[in-house]
């Protein structure tokens, strides 16, 4: 005779964590962030379950919850985790007209990541917003020279001579 004894093995943080990878990639945005959100109820200190709902949210369009999010992986992530919390969540405020407030974040992703290219071309592109043009300039000759391939389109097309002239004339 054969018994059960009806014990079910928990979840762990990492299977749920996994499930919600796989359903993120099937473009199943809704289940991957039920699975991330079991991931961080089990491990609370789950950088990359909050970085990836984070990056689910932000498809969904839910940008105040990507931000949380974003935040969460800078409170609770080493290092290179941080750098890439505060650059999402520059690119969430980037997205959402927060020109102003994505600058810090991307700074700070630059300071923990020295040469993160995507940092410096994103920074570029809030400065330009709020209009200092020599701001944006600086980063995107930065962004191109960490090999940023759209820094270095934009400046080929626009100052074909960036790589020359340290200090190209700036449009008003």
């Amino acid at each position: 005779m054969m018994l059960s004894t009806g014990i079910a093995l928990s979840e762990s943080a990492s299977s749920a964590y996994d499930v919600g990878f796989e359903k993120h990639m099937q473009g199943d945005l809704k289940t991957a962030i039920k699975y991330y959100s079991k991931a961080i109820d089990k491990e609370p200190s789950f950088a990359m379950a909050f970085q990836m709902r984070g990056i689910a949210e932000q498809q969904l369009k839910k940008y105040s919850q990507a931000i949380n999010d974003y935040s969460m992986v800078i409170t609770v992530g080493e290092p290179y985790f941080q750098a890439v919390g505060y650059y999402n969540r520059g690119i969430v405020k980037n997205m959402t007209g927060d020109y102003a407030g994505a600058i810090p974040d991307f700074t700070k992703a630059i300071e923990l990541d020295k040469k993160m290219a995507v940092a410096f071309f994103h920074r570029g592109i809030a400065r330009s917003k709020i209009g200092d043009l020599a701001g944006r300039m600086e980063d995107f000759r930065q962004a191109a020279q960490f090999g940023d391939i759209n820094a270095q389109k934009l400046l080929n097309t626009y100052y074909p001579d960036w790589q020359n002239n340290p200090t190209p004339e700036v449009p008003k």
